[in-house]
């Protein structure tokens, strides 16, 4: 039986990924957003993209809402990129920590960023570059690790090559994500095996959705495998612009709840999670899915 690990880093991912496929909010209501989340305890947010702003326009206020992070110095925050020239922005803008996103499929890859894998893959080497010379990191973050909502299921070796060239030309960390919500927990358990040896010291988080209901189960599964870094987003918040079909990260209070009852340590604490996920709630201005907003902590005292 495979042994959990104490302790599960939780990022949250709320503001980027959350936000991203929202009609456009204020920058206040954004640092409200912030602040409830920040209250969780949480020790890593993904803040902001610096993407073109009219392919997403909901976070072209990344600038904005970059210069007001300082106000939370014990967070380490990180913004997503999609080129070398978005990663000297969000550098220029105070970021310590940058995500770049390769898609394992190639319908996905030029849906989202205009280019294939291999490009995209080539690209990693000049980010890392220009971080590392600002003594930020970076962390790439392989999406459509197991399926493409245009080319199907996505073949192993796509994912491993990514892997090997991500650890070739200098990521700090990695990622495999679940970009459509399609996985269950034996394709999950299976495909970090074979990531797991190729990678060394470095860290392997995951990033999954729950659109068909599996992404709690997949979540248990990876750090069940040996992940011990996990993303979610208060509320499940959020999708993918550029995924048909795409909808719905795991919610944090529903992950919490989760590792918290199987003995894994969280920095997040549960109900400010889901007073969090109200916030979130409020300020897209519909419901959202996440369980515990419905049937709360099972604590009651």
């Amino acid at each position: 039986m495979s042994l959990l690990p104490g302790h599960v880093t939780i990022r949250e991912v709320a503001l980027r990924d959350g936000l991203q496929i929202e009609t456009r909010i204020p920058l206040s209501a954004k640092l409200e957003l912030l602040a409830a989340i920040a209250a969780t305890g949480v020790r890593e947010i993904e803040a902001t993209a610096f993407v073109s702003p009219s392919k997403v326009p909901a976070l072209a206020d990344a600038p904005e809402l970059a210069a007001q992070l300082r106000a939370y110095p014990d967070i380490e925050f990180s913004a997503l990129v999609a080129s070398p020239n978005g990663a000297k922005r969000a550098i220029a803008a105070g970021l310590r920590s940058l995500e770049y996103v390769v898609s394992a499929a190639e319908g996905h890859s030029r849906a989202n960023v205009g280019r294939s894998t291999a490009e995209a893959t080539a690209q990693i080497a000049d980010i890392a570059a220009i971080a590392h010379d600002s003594s930020v990191t970076v962390e790439v973050i392989i999406a459509t690790a197991w399926d493409c909502p245009f080319d199907g299921p996505t073949p192993p070796q796509r994912v491993l090559d990514v892997v090997d060239a991500a650890r070739e030309h200098g990521a700090d960390r990695l990622a495999i994500a679940d970009t459509i919500g399609t996985t269950t927990p034996g394709r999950v358990t299976s495909l970090v095996a074979q990531v797991l040896p190729r990678i060394g010291e470095l860290p392997l988080g995951a990033h999954f959705h729950n659109t068909r209901g599996a992404g709690l189960a997949s979540a248990y599964a990876a750090v069940a495998a040996g992940v011990t870094r996990l993303d979610s987003s208060v509320g499940g918040l959020g999708g993918c612009p550029f995924a048909p079909g795409a909808s719905g990260n795991i919610a944090t209070e529903d992950l919490v709840y989760l590792l918290r009852d199987s003995g894994v340590a969280v920095d997040v604490d549960l109900r400010a999670a889901i007073e969090a996920a109200r916030v979130a709630q409020s300020v897209v201005g519909h419901d959202l899915p996440g369980a515990l907003l419905r049937a709360g902590d099972r604590i009651l005292a």
